[in-house]
């Protein structure tokens, strides 16, 4: 007999408008809680924010408390969050932080998220501020919250190494809605249209993601730079926001003998990635660190040729689908690109190798494991 549906209650204060990476897994994985039917979701949001998440999760309460301002909200996390859950939900049998963190004292189980510990590995790579505010919140979900949620195998081993939790670990990696990541564009000339709308050209090579230190963005311009003599029209399309960090991107781009074939699009709408993804010649993901790398998976669910970075989370669910290469030899960078963008009977055992793999993930498999948390959380399994 199917169990009654646990109530939830979810902060969801920190996605922004434009939501990446844990912003993308929040909404995702959200929306699919929504759709299964073992939670009932309350839904903390900020005060501007509340029609979004209705329309996101029909039936959910929605409790829009929150500021918009960063500085204000993080303030409204730690001082403001925890008398908001109990007037708004007062029958949350758990709470849930998708993005590191929870309220002190809370009174509840609490399941957190962590994504990575990169901000504790390698803080150069980010901003004082952030990595002050996510040591603490790690502390506290080691110390406080039942279960954690981690994305990835990667994630789990180094949160034990360095925090011996006291709750439950679970891994839940990331899914995909492979009604949107596919191989097959969903009408002819849709591809085509979204190319026209960016002012992209193929062939490219097309990196995604947030523009920040840990992306190694420099070396991908360096090395594409490098190849891009031996491929006439190829150009390297920079897809995602700047983040901190950005301007030494610029100055790799304007030492490039190439430069003019960069181009960066800023945030792209997430309805128009998978076009960009199916159509480029090679994606390019040469990332340091990720506690998932849903872009790297997302490439293979559409059938694009990946170059990733090996002994990460990336080498864990690509496999021999994707050319792996040390992210930090421009020599071996560059050849990887150059073996991608050469094509021939092992890109398509790769191709064929990465959409059995990226098939594996779903949405929907995701919100299973984290209601098993949940219910573990709150000593029902």
């Amino acid at each position: 007999m199917r169990a009654a549906p646990l109530r939830v209650a979810v902060d969801v204060t920190a996605v922004p408008s434009a939501p990446v990476g844990a912003g993308q897994y929040t909404v995702a994985v959200v929306g699919a809680l929504a759709r299964g039917g073992d939670v009932a979701l309350d839904l903390v949001t900020r005060r501007s924010d509340g029609g979004r998440w209705r329309a996101l999760a029909s039936g959910a309460g929605i409790v829009a408390s929150a500021p918009d301002g960063r500085l204000a909200r993080v303030a409204y996390g730690e001082f403001a969050l925890r008398a908001a859950l109990r007037r708004g939900c007062p029958q949350a049998a758990v709470f849930f932080g998708p993005h590191y963190s929870m309220p002190a004292r809370l009174g509840v189980p609490a399941v957190v998220t962590v994504h990575d510990l990169s901000m504790i590995d390698h803080p150069e790579w980010h901003e004082r501020s952030k990595v002050v505010f996510f040591g603490r919140a790690l502390r506290r979900a080691a110390r406080d919250a039942e279960a954690v949620i981690c994305v990835s195998e990667t994630t789990a081993r180094r949160f034990r190494a360095l925090y011996a939790p006291r709750g439950g670990i679970h891994v839940v990696p990331h899914g995909i809605d492979h009604a949107v990541f596919r191989p097959d564009e969903p009408v002819p000339g849709a591809d085509a249209a979204v190319l026209a709308r960016l002012g992209v050209a193929a062939p490219y090579v097309l990196h995604l993601g947030t523009i920040e230190p840990r992306k190694n963005v420099p070396a991908l311009v360096t090395a594409f730079d490098a190849v891009a003599g031996e491929h006439a029209g190829l150009s390297l399309v920079l897809a995602g926001p700047p983040g901190w960090g950005a301007a030494q991107v610029a100055g790799a781009i304007g030492a490039a003998r190439h430069r003019e074939r960069v181009r960066g699009l800023g945030y792209v709408d997430a309805a128009l990635v998978p076009a960009l993804l199916r159509r480029a010649a090679a994606v390019a993901y040469p990332s340091f660190y990720e506690g998932f790398g849903l872009p790297a998976l997302e490439a293979l669910a559409c059938g694009a040729p990946l170059v990733t970075s090996v002994s990460t989370v990336m080498a864990e669910f690509a496999g021999p689908a994707a050319i792996l290469v040390d992210p930090a030899d421009l020599s071996a960078l560059a050849a990887g690109l150059g073996e991608a963008l050469g094509g021939g009977p092992a890109a398509d055992g790769r191709r064929r190798e990465g959409l059995a793999r990226a098939a594996r993930f779903t949405w929907e498999r995701s919100a299973v494991g984290h209601v098993a948390a949940f219910r573990a959380a709150a000593g029902q399994g």
